[in-house]
């Protein structure tokens, strides 16, 4: 029997962020499945408010892998982020006339789950028959019919009576 080592999983949270939940999924697509270097750079050069956001998340989920399971920051990547929606703050707003608008100030929660990259096998086929691959011949692709103009125009009936040219009087 062999033992297969499962990836090790580090999660961070940041719960009742004041932004919402729709802005802040356009910045986590961005670094869903990167390596953390790389997704640190794009978090960078990102100017939404919410990268900063996500990048403390980042950070902290980097600082727990390091922390609790010894693993290094350049050997992680990003295997899923998603920002959930939290409780909303209703909040009112006079209007004309005496009514009122309500003012919905939503709040999210951001997850982010690191995995450790697993180690690089070596290849499984030897150099020999990859040499042998490359040099056998290409087979040849059989030529294609030509069709001429006439032929590939279907004569169909005209669904309306030709009209009668009219003799010049």
């Amino acid at each position: 029997m062999s033992t297969v080592e499962t990836p090790r999983e580090v999660r961070a949270q940041a719960k009742y962020v004041r932004m919402s939940p729709r802005k802040a999924r356009l910045v986590a697509e961005h670094i869903r499945g990167r390596s953390v270097p790389e997704a640190r750079a794009v978090l960078a050069f990102t100017s939404r408010e919410a990268a900063g956001v996500l990048q403390k998340v980042l950070q902290s989920a980097v600082s727990n892998a390091e922390a609790n399971h010894g693993i290094a920051e350049d050997r992680l990547y990003v295997k899923a982020t998603y920002v959930d929606g939290g409780p909303v703050m209703k909040r009112w707003r006079a209007r004309a006339r005496g009514r009122v608008a309500r003012i919905r100030k939503r709040t999210c929660h951001i997850t982010v789950t690191l995995v450790e990259a697993p180690l690089a096998a070596a290849p499984a086929t030897s150099v020999p028959a990859q040499a042998e691959a490359s040099e056998a011949p290409k087979p040849k692709r059989a030529a294609a019919k030509k069709t001429t103009a006439s032929h590939s125009k279907k004569k169909t009936a005209s669904k309306r009576p030709a009209k009668k040219k009219e003799a010049a009087k």
